[in-house]
């Protein structure tokens, strides 16, 4: 009777197969069945299952059995682990709510009839299935040019800040004592004292009586680090290198990219020190409120997906920033620039960067950028460029202002003219920006020129991000002849007195 009602159950389970478990020991009666059995399905149906059939089947039943295994494990760990009294919950779930409701604006990207779990679980896993594919990146040209990054001796020259801090900074060009025009030079974003003016001729430094100094920012090539680094201590940073390398008067700042947020700051926190600005293709922050939103669309139109993601993680998470940094600039072996740093160039740019004298020129400044194997400096200075600045372009502008608070000026303004004064940077600023740079738009230089009418914008046809400032004798000898007029070469020591007194005047 067991034996019976067992088989029957089994049969029930096997959708009826038309095999038939008798009560007899002999196994030929097993086959007898079988046979018959088969031979009635095979009449009926016109034909017996395929081996194929057969295989698709059993995958499709052990799918159903892991999926039924997954629902159970998922029950469990629900009335175990996820209940509200769990240790689990207790624990994590504050720290998880408050996560939530700050990523809960993500969920308006989703579409209204997606649960937001399954969604960003979706979401979640494509990315991390993208972190592989980059990684692996099967389809990489194996013909692109690789360097091998040579870490080299110390050679830097050295002040000591009033922090502690040491700065390392190059000296180029005429003599302090000699030198009619001083200029100081932050750099860009992964280089360093080394750029400078890059392929500038000490024959046209020596003829138009330039000094340029250039340094190195906090945590690149060999300055030490700043614990809590912000654009008025670069201004500070500025002024001290200024004062220690005996520029006693007024200096002009030259920035190039995104080196130009330090000159940004030196225009705002010390403009007394500050005699011009020179700047090529200057950088602004990309999330700039006071942008028409043609020009922040024209801007983010410009760059890559992979820059823009970049411009977002900073934006919002800059600590995963470390780990992309970590990949791409502090391996032993890099890239050409345009893939280290997702650019998209031009014409002129890309074939520029084909040249040895730009490939050498740009393989050892990245070496000196990335002399201590920090990623922390790299992180804190794409942070400064996208937070906000403590200050706007916009307050450079000049303008009159009068000081009517109080009745007593009110009374004075009512019967007299105002106290009024000039404020904003009272400098020449210059800009050149070419307008086929795709690394920094030319509509962030249409946003400067609406903010800032008084600044003086050269508009490059043509030229892109590196054509016209780097190994260019011709540009070079251009910008020097637009912003210091004749060439009248050093001071002579009979000339010194004289010099004086004609700058006074100036």
């Amino acid at each position: 009777m067991a034996t019976s009602s067992w088989s029957e159950e089994l049969a029930s389970l096997v959708e009826d197969p038309g095999v038939r478990y008798g009560g007899d020991p002999n196994p030929m009666a097993y086959t007898t069945s079988f046979e018959v059995s088969g031979a009635e399905s095979e009449e009926g149906s016109g034909g017996g299952e395929s081996l194929k059939d057969q295989a698709m089947g059993f995958l499709m039943a052990w799918c159903e059995i892991v999926m039924e295994l997954g629902r159970g494990c998922r029950d469990i760990l629900q009335q175990n682990f996820f209940n509200e009294d769990s240790y689990v919950v207790r624990k994590l779930g504050g720290p998880c709510a408050k996560v939530s409701t700050r990523l809960s604006f993500l969920n308006d990207f989703l579409p209204e009839d997606r649960d937001p779990l399954q969604a960003w679980s979706v979401v979640f896993f494509v990315f991390v299935l993208a972190l592989a594919a980059i990684s692996v990146d099967s389809n990489r040209d194996t013909l692109t040019k690789v360097a091998k990054v040579c870490m080299h001796p110390p050679s830097a020259n050295r002040i000591l800040l009033p922090d502690g801090r040491y700065m390392a900074y190059l000296d180029q060009g005429i003599p302090a004592g000699r030198a009619r025009f001083s200029f100081v030079a932050p750099h860009s974003f992964l280089s360093s004292r080394l750029a400078g003016i890059p392929g500038i001729k000490a024959s046209l430094l020596e003829e138009y009586g330039v000094r340029l100094v250039t340094y190195d920012l906090p945590g690149f090539g060999e300055s030490a680090p700043h614990p809590s680094r912000n654009l008025n201590s670069s201004a500070m940073d500025m002024l001290h290198l200024a004062n220690a390398v005996n520029i006693s008067d007024k200096f002009w700042v030259l920035c190039y990219s995104s080196g130009c947020i330090h000159a940004w700051a030196s225009l705002r926190y010390i403009p007394e020190r500050i005699a011009g600005a020179v700047m090529l293709a200057p950088m602004i922050n990309p999330y700039e409120p006071n942008m028409l939103k043609d020009e922040m669309k024209r801007t983010w139109d410009k760059w890559l997906p992979r820059r823009q993601f970049m411009y977002s993680l900073a934006r919002r998470f800059p600590k995963l920033l470390s780990f992309f940094y970590r990949k791409s600039f502090l391996p032993e072996k890099h890239d050409q620039i345009d893939k280290l740093l997702a650019f998209s160039l031009g014409k002129k740019d890309e074939i520029l960067i084909e040249e040895s004298s730009f490939e050498e020129f740009w393989q050892r400044d990245v070496e000196e950028s990335v002399r201590q194997g920090k990623v922390e400096p790299f992180v804190e200075e794409v942070v400064l460029q996208v937070s906000k600045w403590g200050f706007d372009i916009e307050e450079l502008h000049v303008q009159k202002k009068c000081q009517t608070r109080g009745i007593l000026l009110w009374l004075k303004s009512m019967y007299g003219e105002a106290e009024c004064e000039l404020v904003g940077f009272l400098g020449p600023i210059h800009i050149w920006q070419g307008l086929d740079d795709r690394v920094v738009p030319p509509s962030m230089t249409e946003y400067i020129g609406r903010v800032l009418p008084e600044a003086v914008i050269h508009k490059l046809p043509n030229e892109g991000h590196f054509s016209y400032f780097f190994f260019c004798d011709e540009c070079h000898k251009k910008m020097f002849s637009t912003l210091l007029g004749t060439p009248l070469g050093p001071i002579e020591q009979q000339q010194e007195t004289a010099f004086v007194e004609n700058k006074e005047h100036v």
